[in-house]
Order: C-alpha cells, then sequence, then structure tokens
C-alpha cells in the first residue's frame, strides 16, 4: 500500500534496507561473494544503465564480486540491502577512463542520473539516487570533524569512524522547504536569474537549525519575496540528490499577493490562476516554462492548478 499519495521521483527505494546487518562483517563478506548477489555500478556519480525491454532504460546490474574487484576496498563498497533474499551492493567508480571501455565493455553505459530518471522505473531511480547520495557523502567526509583524522568506512557503508579518537559520523541529509505560495486563486512562483530563459519555479531553501519546517517555510517567503504565510500544508517530500537533500513540499496561504523579489535569490515573480498555470505546465504560454515531471516542483504546481477548492 502506497505510504503517499503523490510519487515523486527518486522516491520509492523498495530494498529492505536490512540495517540490522550492516554491523554483521562475516555476513556482508559472505554476500558479497555469493554468486547471486548483485552490485550498481556508478561512474563519477552516473549510474550504469542498460535499455529495457520496452526500450526505456534500466540499472544494469553487475555481479558483486565483480562490484568487489573493481572497488579496491571498502571505502568504495556500499550495502543497498536486500530484494527478497538477494543481498545488493554499489560500487563506486571514479577517473577520467570509462570503465565500460573496460571492465565493464558490453554490460550497459553510464548515464548522468538527472537526465535519465524519468526513463528509468520508479524503484531504480530511488536505487541509483540512494547510492549517489551516499558516495558524494562518503566522498566528503573523508576526514574525522572532530580531530581531522581520516576515518573509515564501516556498517556496509553507511557510517564513518575514526580509529583515532572514535568519533562516529553518519550520512547527512539536508531538508530544504519548497513551496508553493497561493493567495485566493492565484498562485506564485518565481524565478533566479542564473535559470533558464522564462524558467519559474516555487520558491524553496534550507532549514536552518532551530527552526520547524512550517517557520522555514515562513521565513524563506518573507526574505525572498516579502510575503507574510498565514498557514502551512503539507504535500509530500522527494530525496534529491545533488549531493544529499531532502525536499519538504509544501502549499502556503499567504495573506496578499503584493510579492517583491528580493533581486539576491529571485529576480522576478509571477502569479498565475489555475487555468494559466495548467497552460505552463502544457507548454501552451510562449516564454514561460515549469521544471518538468522530474522535480517537486512541478508536482506541487500540478496538485494546486489541477485541485477543485
Amino acid at each position: 500500500m502506497p505510504l503517499s499519495r503523490y510519487h515523486n521521483t527518486f522516491a520509492g527505494n523498495p530494498l529492505n534496507r536490512a540495517s540490522e546487518r550492516r554491523g554483521d562483517v562475516s555476513w556482508l563478506a559472505e554476500k558479497l561473494l555469493a554468486p547471486d548477489s548483485l552490485a550498481i555500478a556508478l561512474w563519477n556519480g552516473k549510474p550504469l544503465v542498460e535499455k529495457a525491454q520496452n526500450g526505456d532504460l534500466q540499472i544494469a546490474y553487475i555481479p558483486s564480486r565483480m562490484a568487489e574487484d573493481l572497488s579496491g576496498g571498502a571505502e568504495r563498497l556500499l550495502f543497498m540491502g536486500l530484494w527478497q533474499e538477494t543481498a545488493v551492493f554499489a560500487v563506486d567508480l571514479e577517473g577520467g577512463h570509462d570503465p565500460v571501455e573496460g571492465p565493464l565493455a558490453g554490460l550497459g553505459a553510464f548515464e548522468e542520473l538527472r537526465a535519465v530518471a524519468m526513463r528509468m522505473p520508479g524503484p531504480d531511480a530511488a536505487m541509483a539516487a540512494t547510492a549517489k547520495s551516499m558516495f558524494e557523502w562518503r566522498r566528503r567526509h573523508r576526514h574525522c570533524s572532530a580531530c581531522g583524522h581520516q576515518s573509515d568506512v564501516v556498517d556496509g557503508g553507511w557510517k564513518r569512524q575514526c580509529p583515532a579518537c572514535k568519533a562516529e559520523h553518519f550520512p547527512r541529509t539536508d531538508p530544504v522547504v519548497i513551496m508553493l505560495a497561493v493567495h485566493g486563486e492565484r498562485c506564485m512562483v518565481g524565478r533566479q536569474e542564473i535559470w533558464p530563459k522564462g524558467m519559474y519555479s516555487a520558491l524553496a531553501g534550507f532549514l536552518e537549525p532551530g527552526e520547524t519546517i512550517e517557520e522555514a517555510c515562513a521565513r524563506e517567503l518573507e526574505e525572498e519575496a516579502g510575503l507574510k504565510t498565514l498557514s502551512v500544508a503539507y504535500h509530500s517530500t522527494q530525496p534529491w540528490p545533488y549531493p544529499s537533500s531532502l525536499m519538504i513540499g509544501l502549499i502556503a496561504q499567504v495573506a496578499d499577493d503584493e510579492a517583491t523579489p528580493d533581486q539576491t535569490e529571485l529576480s522576478e515573480v509571477r502569479w498565475f490562476t489555475k487555468a494559466e498555470a495548467r497552460d505552463v505546465l502544457a507548454g501552451k504560454v510562449e516564454g514561460v516554462f515549469a521544471p518538468g515531471p522530474l522535480a517537486i516542483a512541478h508536482q506541487l504546481l500540478k496538485t494546486w492548478a489541477e485541485s477543485e477548492d
């Protein structure tokens, strides 16, 4: 049974994460060498994919034994979890030479996840995003933040531990509020100067320490557009592996439509009726477009534009 009525890209990882097994070194070693265990390969953050029978793309699994050979050690291996009884790992590959021109020849192609996610089954995109986020965290946190010593990978790749001061470090997920501001029969979207010309989106910002989700939403709307928030309704969340965020989608009722872009985060704002928003989503408004279905901003706008209340 789905946990949410909304399904965002990169959500819905189908694996049993089997977190209770991560500390069992002997069990992980046995599973890594098991002939039926599989692995997801990433090269410079790009997953290895292959064509599916329907012409779209899917994860191109490799044997976990091969992943171990390619990894060079635990630093580049991750225990993803279990698919029924099958163990699934991931391997992090780096460098300038494409592995499909070497040891992975004929097994698929490495593609940018953002570019191909919508052509992959939802569960595949979610698993690839999980692996990408984890490897990005590990790559950026190789040294202990307490004493500076290089840390070791433990617990199947889900934790780093400092051998010097014994401090433990866990993966970071940065919460981001992303909200569609609504007043009466219109919603507001904004744009940043650095975005592609004509692109408008929901406003967003990182949650700060000591803030609730609702408070962060209100702060961002006031800072970026000068709007006062009256109420906040939860929509859904989306894992976003760039590098490792959780997008918290919200619909915010605001006091008025006197929005003023701060010219730092926002260069321009526009208000749309539901009919106009539907036209924007359908690509019918010349010179204006919204983020594609990959992004939760698209789903926020779509939900509001198609609602009857």
